[in-house]
């Protein structure tokens, strides 16, 4: 049968790019929850109210099982430029929100278009009448089903508009160097150097800024810098005439003629062009870089109507990754004027150090001196950038009721700073190269008091159409432990484009001939009906997280506040996390912002509340112990209010991290040695003593557990809960043994006052059931935890009825040999697998003696029926043919190793029945194990549908499922599209390799007895 469909429907990012592109909650923990319960979807847009230290709204059920659309993950959104339909568009919101989704980012990337011709910049380009159109049709569609639009600044990436041409002043600049040897004693006559790289396309104007003579010293060389004697720089500017200069060494030794020249970069964003006139990216450093950007968006995109839409359904504007990519150093013609308000010195005899040649530095001093000349370059960048771009396009949005959000790495800037400025900082799963990139972000959004740290998700070289959504849920478990609480999906691709091959325009497939990075999610692909349970999960998973405020235990202080390096705080990283402990970093501005207050001995009392400040060398610079003289007496003024410290390092000898002046080191070492004086504050040499070092204090961290563990948590704290996310994950992805399940007791803190139970949230299904195995010791809850690699879980600690249950003050198991222990609406009942005798100890001191005579073995399927609605071309790029194949099975098998389906990809629907024994009746349940599945799935018992299946624990609780007798059992499949693709387009998709997708199991049945005991 045939059926045809059409669906409505770093390093910097291109080296990233171009690297590799050619070639069940029950056994979640302790067993302690009930019968799922269906998760219902929120199809309000409404922003229900999250409970937090500031409101007054009890949670109640619903608050964990519908989650608002305004927690909800988004998507970002390709648009090939103004080359869209308005009722595609509204299409396309529709199906969007349809899948449970709660928002957009419009941009314009479209790496997959070679012929730039179709996109006619001219007549739909970004920023153009359709385009605005466009953006204008998806904000109406947007506030009738209640999302939110982000939208770009600029097309595609780094931030640039139309209108900016290279030579602007308001365009990104460069400073290149020129460079002649000049022998001891002899003499220069010529012109100046000219630069040693030439201008790009479209600049036609440069500026000498400064020529320099300055003597080698090859005991200053490295193994790519030229060595030089600072005391040796020489001022030749005002020897130039006529572009020409006379100039003779003096005969101590040789020197080297060095000119500055200050010129546009020519840098178009990525992928372009995108307009006409071309757009340029805009000067990060200046006034006048973020007014070209508001002067472009007032005055030719911002009508009134847009304005009224923004104000409805609009939510941020986005900045990607600061990928400003040059030849030379990035440069803006204040500079030099603002290093010298900032440090007290001019900035063009440091020059030498500081100038760059393809990403390389050039020359350099003497090491210490180079190091602290480069600290105070890009500490002075950092304040431009934070000050002049960041704050100026903050302040703009804010004026049109939106936010700003960005991404603000990508140079050598105070990223933790910046974090705490943005309305939302943002990371991304691509670039960052482990969980401590995260913690940077997250340390600036706490201690400013903000609330969402965003991230770019699901970005994978090489992967287009090939993504399951298992290695998504595993990529984000660890992220959300590390700060994380939005998902920006990467992403939806616009139906199609002239041209396009099927299955329709992706924003970056084919790349450079082959499989690009990334998805282009969709109707396009089989797995889209089962979006809803994913976003349903993502979703509930953002509201605990978004909920309250953070709690960590110990900031990091770090003198160099850069992220996306995947450096990391030494014993913390290695050791602490392993052990339950949580960290953020801190960099020197945030200490000036006003929640940096201790009380009780917590630092941001009312946010983060750490228990303690540890301060290591700068991993930056060889872990030398650095910190600025004001830096040293913030720290010296919070410890003093009995904040514990710890350094690590000879912090008794430390440096400034920039040039002193004349007796700060000696009053920097004074500092620090009252600093060291004082009682609470604790100084070791070896990253191993930390850890003891805390106790000493009596600092301990939230979550503890005996053993070394990869169970990584987040700690957030509301006015009627404590809420653990516990993750079973790893620090980075590359990091080697995979994860393994993990089976162990978890001790918990609880912060708040009075009566509070341990609950047990299931993100998928949305239940939120009280635990009923576990022990008490004064503020402390342990519970036994038992998670599959990458699956996650969440604990909340709150008071009797919080999440609408009832029974009050109940009695609850300390222990039990029984498989698991629940609660039930006949009172406390436990569960067994096998026949036996089980003792259960009562939390009223009493124990239970249970005897269960019979239990019914595991039954295996004996066989099944596979029906596969198979997705092949259809006519058009967007049409699908849909083939349906049936197949019997006596052997579970990955379709690419059944002959009819080796080259498939859809949707399977996996039939079986079992017959249950004739004694079967509401004590007896079952749990179904589906082992290996792919990608995702839903369970169907006797017609029924169940509730959604931890994807990453496919293991599904039938209890209210099943009857005595005949039961017949459905278990529908999607699959990814890749296997069809290798032979539909074998040009781009030809050399992946034939996945195994379907259900492989083994699947079994797994009878168990459930008797109250109390």
């Amino acid at each position: 049968m045939h059926e045809l469909n059409e669906p409505r429907s770093a390093l910097p990012r291109r080296r990233i790019l171009a690297a590799g592109l050619g070639t069940g909650v029950a056994a979640a923990v302790g067993g302690a929850v009930g019968a799922p319960a269906a998760a219902a979807q929120s199809a309000s847009g409404a922003a229900a109210t999250t409970r937090s230290a500031s409101t007054g709204q009890a949670p109640g059920a619903a608050w964990f099982a519908e989650p608002p659309r305004s927690v909800r993950p988004k998507f970002r959104w390709w648009w090939p430029d103004g080359l869209v339909d308005t009722d595609e568009i509204a299409r396309e919101i529709d199906q969007i929100a349809d899948a449970g989704f709660g928002g957009v980012e419009i941009s314009a990337v479209h790496h997959s278009v070679t012929d730039k011709s179709v996109l006619d910049t001219a007549h739909h380009g970004w920023g153009s009448r359709p385009w605005r159109d466009g953006v204008e049709a998806a904000l109406r569609r947007a506030v009738r089903r209640g999302l939110t639009v982000d939208i770009t600044l600029g097309p595609s990436w780094p931030t640039a508009v139309p209108g900016v041409t290279p030579d602007d002043p308001a365009a990104v600049q460069e400073l290149v160097h020129g460079r002649v040897s000049v022998p001891a004693g002899t003499t220069y006559q010529g012109p100046v150097p000219a630069p040693v790289r030439e201008a790009a396309s479209g600049v036609t104007q440069q500026t000498l800024v400064a020529v320099q003579a300055a003597r080698v010293n090859t005991a200053n060389s490295t193994r790519k810098e030229t060595g030089l004697d600072l005391a040796s720089v020489q001022d030749l500017t005002a020897a130039v005439t006529d572009s020409a200069l006379t100039w003779t060494a003096p005969a101590d030794g040789e020197y080297v003629l060095i000119s500055y020249w200050r010129r546009g970069s020519g840098q178009q964003p990525e992928s372009g062009p995108h307009s006409a006139p071309a757009a340029y990216v805009v000067d990060h450093f200046s006034a006048a870089g973020a007014q070209a950007v508001t002067d472009y968006w007032e005055r030719e995109i911002l009508t009134s109507a847009l304005r009224k839409l923004l104000k409805a359904a609009g939510g941020a504007f986005f900045e990607d990754s600061v990928e400003l990519e040059t030849d030379g150093l990035v440069w803006t013609p204040k500079l030099p004027e603002a290093f010298e308000s900032d440090h007290g010195r001019p900035l063009l005899p440091y020059l030498p150090a500081l100038v760059l040649d393809d990403s390389n530095q050039v020359f350099a001093f003497e090491a210490q001196e180079t190091r602290q000349l480069r600290h105070d370059f890009w500490e002075t960048v950092s304040g431009l950038f934070n000050r002049h771009h960041v704050t100026a396009l903050r302040d703009w949005a804010h004026s049109l009721g939106m936010r700003l959000r960005a991404q603000p790495y990508g140079l050598q800037t105070d990223a933790i700073a910046t974090a705490a400025i943005l309305d939302i900082a943002e990371g991304e799963s691509l670039g960052f190269k482990n969980l401590d990139d995260y913690r940077c972000l997250a340390g600036g959004r706490d201690l400013a008091g903000h609330t969402v740290l965003s991230c770019e998700a699901g970005a994978y070289n090489g992967s287009a159409y090939s993504t399951t959504w298992d290695r998504f849920l595993r990529t984000m478990g660890g992220a959300y432990a590390a700060g994380v609480n939005q998902t920006v999906v990467h992403g939806f691709s616009y139906a199609t484009v002239p041209g396009a091959a099927w299955p329709g325009f992706a924003a970056f497939s084919p790349y450079n001939g082959a499989p690009g990075y990334g998805e282009s999610w969709g109707p396009r692909q089989p797995t889209w009906d089962h979006l809803p349970d994913i976003a349903g999960y993502l979703g509930r998973v953002h509201r605990v997280l978004q909920s309250g405020v953070t709690r960590a235990d110990v900031a990091v202080f770090r003198q160099t506040g850069y992220t996306a390096t995947g450096i990391g705080a030494s014993w913390f990283t290695a050791t602490g996390i392993t052990l339950g402990w949580t960290h953020q970093f801190l960099s020197g501005p945030l200490l000036d912002l006003p929640a940096a207050t201790v009380k009780d001995g917590r630092l941001a009392p009312d946010g983060p509340a750490y228990k303690a400040l540890f301060v290591e060398g700068d991993f930056f610079y060889s872990s030398t112990p650095t910190l600025a003289l004001a830096d040293a007496r913030k720290l010296l003024a919070l410890a003093a209010k009995g904040l514990p410290v710890v350094l690590l390092g000879a912090f008794d000898q430390a440096l400034t991290p920039g040039v002193p002046a004349d007796g700060e080191t000696e009053r920097l070492r004074d500092v620090l040695a009252r600093l060291l004086a004082l009682p609470h504050v604790t100084r070791v040499t070896d990253k191993t003593a930390v850890g003891d070092a805390l106790t000493g204090l009596g600092v301990t961290p939230d979550v503890r557990h005996a053993v070394s563990s990869t169970l990584l948590n987040a700690h957030r704290v509301t006015d009627d809960a404590d809420f653990y996310y516990l993750v079973n994950g790893k620090h980075a992805e590359t990091v080697k043994p995979a994860v393994a399940a993990i089976d162990h007791d978890v001790t918990l803190r609880r912060t708040l006052r009075g009566t509070t139970v341990p609950y047990l949230l299931n993100p998928w299904t949305g239940e939120a059931a009280r635990l009923a195995r576990y022990t008490e010791d004064g503020d402390e809850v342990t519970v036994r935890v038992t998670l599959q690699p990458g699956q996650a879980t969440i604990v909340a600690l709150g008071r009797p009825g919080l999440f609408g249950d009832r029974g009050g003050n109940r009695p609850y198991a300390l222990a039990t040999d029984a498989d698991e222990a629940l609660f039930t609406t006949k009172g406390l009942a436990v569960r067994t697998s096998a026949a036996g005798t089980f003792t259960t100890r009562l939390s009223r001191g009493r124990a239970v003696t249970t005897e269960v005579r019979e239990v019914p073995g595991p039954i295996t399927p004996a066989s099944w029926t596979l029906e596969v609605e198979d997705r092949l071309p259809g006519t058009s790029a967007t049409r699908i043919e849909t083939v349906r194949r049936t197949v019997e099975l006596d052997t579970l098998l990955p379709w690419s190793r059944i002959p009819e389906l080796a080259d498939s990809a859809g949707v399977g629907r996996y039939r079986t029945t079992v017959t249950l024994p004739a004694d079967w009746d509401a004590s007896h349940g079952a749990h179904l194990e589906l082992g290996q599945v792919s990608d995702t799935f839903r369970v169907t018992v006797n017609g029924t549908r169940t509730a959604p299946v931890d994807r990453l624990h496919p293991v599904a609780d039938l209890g209210p499922y099943l009857k005595r007798g005949r039961n017949t059992l459905e278990i529908e499949v999607a699959t990814p599209l890749i296997n069809r693709l290798r032979v539909a387009r074998p040009d781009v998709f030809g050399s992946s390799a034939r996945q195994d997708y379907g259900l492989v199991g083994p699947v079994r049945l797994v009878p168990y007895v459930q008797t109250v005991v109390s």
